[in-house]
């Protein structure tokens, strides 16, 4: 098997070594080559560098950094660096911190996913939670570790990756998130929904420095909050890895039919 690997947090996370080690699990003596961001690129979703050119250096034998997004890194590696024998599998992450909830829609490490999907590769995003319970563990990412390479090895056998049974054939593509605790206190695994925590998304906090100009920070809300019943937050909180099949598409379907009758109303 040949994997290819990125993340949204640089190529020098620590977060990306323990990916690393799980897709060498995983691969079981086949090839893991390494795309990632030359740079931290959290937070920008599926971005790509429509506008400007990326460069890409060699870092080692199997190992490049981009100046790019996660899904540039993708793009690079599907079109270059393993344009002649593609890999069968991406694997994102792990990201430091969640990327449950509402920060799903702001992750990089979800972009990269969501690129491969579209490129028609299965692809699964990896984010390790962080709480007072394992933030302080000589390895914060321990449950990621312990835990990751038998949940690719399940996904790969039972997970449902084609387009097929959409009706515009977009792929499905995995995210999964650990929970804040050390390895041996994780609890299970629970497939959920994508939750919504009620504080929202980011908002912004302004800051007035010595040169008197002004400048924004961008600020996040509280993590340890449930998501609602049944989704992925609210779990991780309560111990379990969480599992959630994602699409690109971005459809309300459960909105179509009443959108179309109440339009159809206006008409004259």
């Amino acid at each position: 098997m040949r994997i290819l690997i990125t993340n949204d947090d640089g190529i020098n996370a620590p977060g990306l070594a323990v990916l690393h080690a799980i897709a060498t699990e995983v691969a079981q003596g086949g090839e893991v080559w390494t795309v990632a961001p030359a740079f931290e690129k959290s937070g920008v979703a599926h971005c790509i560098n429509y506008a400007h050119p990326t460069m890409i250096a060699q870092m080692g034998e199997f190992a490049f950094a981009a100046e790019g997004a996660p899904a540039d890194c993708v793009l690079a590696g599907l079109h270059d660096v393993l344009k002649d024998t593609p890999p069968d599998l991406i694997l994102s992450g792990v990201n430091k911190g969640n990327n449950s909830a509402e920060n799903t829609v702001y992750s990089g490490t979800i972009g990269a996913c969501m690129e491969a999907a579209l490129q028609g590769v299965k692809s699964i995003a990896m984010s390790q939670y962080f709480g007072p319970d394992n933030a302080r563990l000589s390895n914060p990412f321990e449950a990621a570790a312990a835990y990751g390479a038998e949940l690719v090895h399940a996904l790969l056998e039972h997970g449902n990756w084609g387009g097929e049974s959409h009706a515009l054939g977009y792929n499905t593509f995995y995210n999964i998130n650990f929970p804040p605790v050390a390895a041996a206190d994780v609890k299970g695994r629970k497939v959920v929904a994508q939750g919504r925590r009620p504080s929202g998304g980011f908002g912004i906090e302004p800051h007035l420095p010595p040169n008197g100009r002004k400048y924004l920070w961008i600020k996040g809300n509280p993590q340890n909050v449930d998501s609602g019943e049944n989704t992925d937050a609210t779990v991780n909180l309560d111990g379990y890895i969480s599992i959630t099949p994602m699409r690109c598409d971005l459809t309300a379907h459960d909105q179509l039919d009443a959108l179309d009758k109440a339009l159809e109303k206006t008409r004259t």
